[in-house]
Order: C-alpha cells, then structure tokens, then sequence
C-alpha cells in the first residue's frame, strides 16, 4: 500500500522510500524507513497530513504515492491513571 492510500487515523509503518531523491526528500522531513507515523489529515486533491511524535508534517500526493508503508494496529488503551496522565488522556 502506498501513503496516498491511507484512511485518516490509520496507523502506518513507512518500508519503503525508492530512490535516492525521493529518499532525500523524506528524510529532509524526518521520515525513514521503519518510522510509525500516524495519518491525521487528508486534504481531498491536496497534501496527505501524517503525524510523527508531536511534528505534523504535509506531504504532496506525488511523494506520498511513492512511499510504501503498512498498517499498523493502535497501541493498547492506557489504563493506568499514571500512564493516562502522562499522555493526557481524559479519565474513564
């Protein structure tokens, strides 16, 4: 599956970025191969917003379109108060 392809809120593993510009590119973003990002937003006709630690970053469809990633399922709900507040998760 390539990133242009992804549903807002997936969860996605990048594995592949071909060539050395596309790579370049990539990188001068702070994405790399095996880095877990988040898709956040998709502008329709527009860029594909992907989230990676607390940094949104916008990609163009073309680019997007060539980088090869795979879902990955969500991390387990937190469940202990601590780790909640850590991530400043509301209480349950």
């Amino acid at each position: 599956m390539t990133l242009d392809k992804v549903k807002e809120g997936q969860r996605l593993r990048i594995l592949a970025l071909p060539g050395a510009g596309i790579r370049a590119q990539a990188i001068r973003l702070g994405i790399a191969e095996g880095e877990l990002v988040t898709c956040t937003n998709i502008i329709p006709g527009g860029p594909i917003i992907i989230a990676k630690n607390r940094q949104e970053i916008a990609l163009g469809r073309g680019l997007a379109a060539r980088i090869t990633v795979e879902p990955v399922s969500t991390p387990a709900a937190a469940k202990s108060p601590i780790r909640r507040r850590a991530y400043g998760l509301p209480r349950s």
